[in-house]
């Protein structure tokens, strides 16, 4: 039930003035290929889900699906905090063809243990599409323990966690706990390598928006038994990497992206551009890794 080993790039949802961009869509799909990148996620917080109306999402995961035609998996991120909503654009997801569902915690309303297990376990049982857990407690204000985990990880359809926590100890315990067979991804781009370490099989990524082939060979070098090569990307994308989370994400990774001539347009209110300051701190880190601007 693996959905994929390696990087996933968790794609920005492009714009033309207010509505979504297809064409690009379809573009940055080719080159991710093209680059090596392993699974693409769509409607992420990366690509700006929290401002897509649900028939948005619908386009967009059904488009993505048919635009990869197979080539590599295609995960849908359909998570919220409305288990019933949750499970209506899951199952439409399943009906098209996903490979996977990346289904963070509820926000706000910020559900016991209990009730995300009974959250997962309702959205589990109506799909058959393998379902990745996504834990970011910094963004929803909810954080899955490792008992959760674990308890989770036996369901058949929950199958892996995009772990950001952040949270080196909880992510050691949750590998501790789970199957062997239970997939961990990194949800931190500067923390690839180290959960790598723990058993971790790959990364769901920012950074991979302008550095696919990289962010691949990181993850790619590691699990073949390069670890030296893998020390020297990780090490190498790091100044990126803090320049793309300088200010909220997605603001910095689509002023990148723009930079580098993809036009994926302007930000959904209520996201701001990036302050010119920031902006040349994050110019600067791109120029010294090698990237044309």
């Amino acid at each position: 039930m693996t959905i994929f080993r390696g990087s996933g790039v968790a794609l920005v949802t492009p714009f033309i003035g207010d509505e979504v961009n297809y064409k690009k869509i379809g573009e940055l799909i080719d080159w991710h290929i093209q680059e090596g990148t392993d699974a693409i996620v769509v409607c992420g917080t990366t690509g700006e889900s929290p401002t897509l109306s649900k028939d948005e999402k619908k386009k967009v995961i059904e488009f993505a699906i048919e635009h990869t035609d197979g080539q590599i998996p295609v995960i849908a991120g359909t998570g919220g905090n409305n288990t019933k909503d949750v499970i209506e654009l899951s199952r439409f997801a399943d009906e098209k063809g996903a490979d996977g569902l990346l289904i963070v915690t509820p926000y706000y309303n910020k559900s016991t243990q209990k009730g995300l297990i009974k959250h997962y376990h309702a959205i589990a049982d109506a799909v058959d599409t393998p379902i990745i857990l996504y834990s970011v407690a910094g963004r929803t204000g909810i954080n899955i323990d490792p008992e959760t985990v674990e308890a989770l990880s036996k369901h058949p359809n929950i199958v892996a966690i995009k772990e950001a926590s952040g949270n080196i100890a909880q992510i050691a315990e949750i590998a501790e706990r789970v199957p062997s067979n239970f997939g961990i991804y990194s949800g931190n781009d500067d923390q690839i390598l180290p959960l790598l370490s723990l058993g971790g099989i790959g990364v769901i990524s920012v950074v991979a928006n302008i550095l696919p082939k990289m962010t691949h060979e990181l993850v790619m070098d590691y699990l073949k038994g390069s670890g030296d090569e893998s020390l020297k990307k990780q090490l190498k994308i790091l100044e990126v990497v803090r320049g793309l989370f300088i200010e909220t994400n997605p603001i910095p990774v689509k002023e990148a992206m723009n930079l580098m001539g993809w036009e994926v347009g302007e930000l959904r209110a209520p996201l701001y551009p990036m302050e010119d300051s920031n902006r040349s701190v994050l110019e600067n880190a791109m120029r010294k890794i090698g990237i044309d601007l």
